[in-house]
């Protein structure tokens, strides 16, 4: 599509100097914010009624619709929303753990340099910090390896082969002056099992992960910063210039119709949705459908006539994660002491202070790394761990047969007023999958608590000094976010790349172009610029650059807001 108006952000197109869907390899680092025009062209996509104010329908309130409304009103078009919660945000939303505010959703912004969620942040004094990494160099080592492979090679590279695939050749090369094989089995068995909580990166197995297209998970250059204050002044800062709009809440969508039109014709959709007063249909002369990834996998039916068979196919290709998130809080933070020798057998290694600055920066989700600034943090050098992980736990067979690794941040240690007892769970996978059961399967809260607190004590209860006899070491609150449970989230959240993927970059962009000759466009995290797939920063580039497209097919200028 060409610079999509964003004049304060540097515009580097991605495909220089190749095209990855030729066969070359991928250019790192690049912000691709070139979206197609509707004959894939440079030409600019008009529409025989320019001049006249639009009426667009947008499907979802989450950041990419808010974003996309936001500038669509700012141009003068006519915005009418539809929500199926009762709220805005999707799952860019908070929620309490006790008496405390949570993210419910993301709780990082990836990337400092040129990214307008930063600016949100600080425009609303959020308060962000950076932590310092964990003690794991050796795994981030070879996660920088694999970067570079899969940039260097990803014409190359077999489809079925797996981020995990790479571990293992890697660490069998290393050790080789460890004499006795046990001891050199050991040390590599312990890489391969840290190097599983990739997955709570991207919600799905690093067995899964893609390492053709492992390229696409890296992210906007600088650091990642932890929302210490809660994303909850940056949503209300998005969701308040749509304040105009008509917003149309516990409105959900069931059909979006395209109306075929006559020669030289503008096309119109037709969005048939269930509110209060029961199904009913409303036509605009374009929709943007911000619903997740994985909604549009099990709504494909949902549009008349069928999606192209390109699209599905991409729709059908990239993968979908189950990223969740446990919170425990406790009365007291009683694991939040001085790390010392005493200690040392049972706590996690005190974070390091350096990273290298060469690691490529990816969608942290748990440990942030690329980092800066470090003797700067924030964080009392006398805190617990920021980050624990509990490795292959065979201590816990009852509740975690399988030994799924879990890995808790310790909310404890945030700066300031923004501290509180809290250790949050990051969960993937198979393990999201079986919270999920078990809160849906609860009689009542009564029950999801018990069953959270039987899973989870195994972990919490080998942190520095944990009593069982002591209440005050007893979970008082939890909060689970199971977005695997949920319908409008798509059971699951976040885009992935997953093995046995062929056109991973191709698929991406054909949903990133939509359907415009149908009046039918897409926005979400999952069309992003491939330097922000998978985080807000992608959805609220999304929704601006669908927006902008349709402001120029329809000759819309700035300033004239509705």
């Amino acid at each position: 599509m060409g610079n999509i108006g964003n004049e304060n952000r540097a515009y580097k197109p991605h495909n220089s100097p190749n095209t990855v869907g030729a066969g070359s390899s991928p250019t790192a680092n690049r912000i691709h914010l070139d979206l197609p025009t509707s004959n894939g062209d440079s030409a600019p996509m008009l529409r025989k009624a320019a001049g006249r104010i639009p009426h667009i329908g947008i499907v979802g309130a989450g950041v990419a619709g808010l974003r996309c409304a936001d500038v669509l009103l700012k141009h003068g078009a006519k915005v009418t929303i539809f929500e199926g919660r009762n709220r805005v945000g999707g799952r860019f939303c908070q929620g309490k753990v006790g008496e405390h505010l949570v993210d419910l959703g993301p709780n990082w912004i990836h990337g400092t340099d040129n990214n307008p969620i930063l600016d949100l942040a600080n425009e609303t004094n959020t308060t962000t910090m950076n932590w310092d990494a964990e003690n794991t160099e050796l795994v981030w080592s070879i996660i920088e390896q694999a970067m570079k492979h899969s940039n260097a090679e990803c014409a190359t590279i077999d489809l079925e082969k797996s981020l995990y695939n790479f571990f293992e050749e890697a660490v069998g090369k290393l050790y080789t002056d460890v004499k006795e094989d046990e001891a050199k089995k050991k040390k590599r068995e312990t890489i391969l099992q840290m190097s599983e909580m990739w997955g709570a990166f991207v919600g799905s197995e690093i067995q899964k992960q893609s390492l053709k297209f492992f390229w696409m998970e890296e992210c906007i250059d600088g650091e990642n910063l932890f929302v210490a204050g809660t994303y909850k002044k940056v949503l209300e800062k998005i969701a308040e210039p749509v304040e105009e709009a008509s917003i149309h809440y516990q409105h959900r969508v069931k059909k979006l119709i395209s109306n075929s039109s006559g020669e030289g014709e503008d096309p119109s959709v037709t969005i048939e949705f269930e509110g209060s007063r029961g199904v009913q249909r409303e036509t605009f002369d374009e929709v943007v459908m911000t619903a997740p990834l994985g909604w549009l996998k099990t709504n494909l039916d949902a549009f008349e006539p069928a999606l192209p068979q390109r699209l599905q196919e991409g729709i059908g290709a990239i993968g979908y994660g189950h990223l969740d998130k446990v919170y425990i809080t406790f009365p007291t933070a009683f694991w939040n002491t001085s790390t010392s020798s005493t200690d040392a057998s049972n706590s996690q290694p005190a974070p390091t202070s350096t990273t290298s600055p060469i690691i490529p920066n990816v969608p942290a989700t748990t440990v942030p790394i690329h980092q800066l600034g470090a003797a700067d943090s924030p964080v009392d050098p006398s805190h617990y761990a920021g980050f624990t992980s509990f490795i292959a736990p065979s201590y816990a067979s009852s509740t975690n047969p399988s030994h799924w690794n879990q890995e808790a941040v310790n909310l404890a240690a945030l700066p300031g007023p923004t501290a509180h007892p809290t250790l949050l769970f990051y969960t993937y996978g198979p393990t999201s999958h079986h919270i999920g059961n078990l809160i849906a399967t609860s009689r009542d809260a009564a029950e999801e608590k018990q069953r959270l607190t039987e899973f989870f004590k195994p972990y919490y209860s080998r942190l520095p000094n944990y009593d069982h006899t002591n209440d005050d070491h007893q979970p008082a609150h939890l909060l689970a976010t199971a977005w695997v449970n949920d319908e409008l989230a798509g059971f699951g959240a976040y885009a992935n790349f997953q093995v046995g993927l062929e056109r991973g970059d191709e698929d991406v962009e054909v949903m990133r172009r939509g359907v415009p000759e149908r009046g039918l466009w897409l926005a979400g995290e999952h069309t992003a610029p491939f330097v922000a797939l998978g985080t807000v920063t992608g959805a609220w580039w999304s929704g601006d650059g669908v927006a902008k497209r349709i402001c120029s097919a329809w000759k819309l200028k700035e300033g004239k807001r509705a």
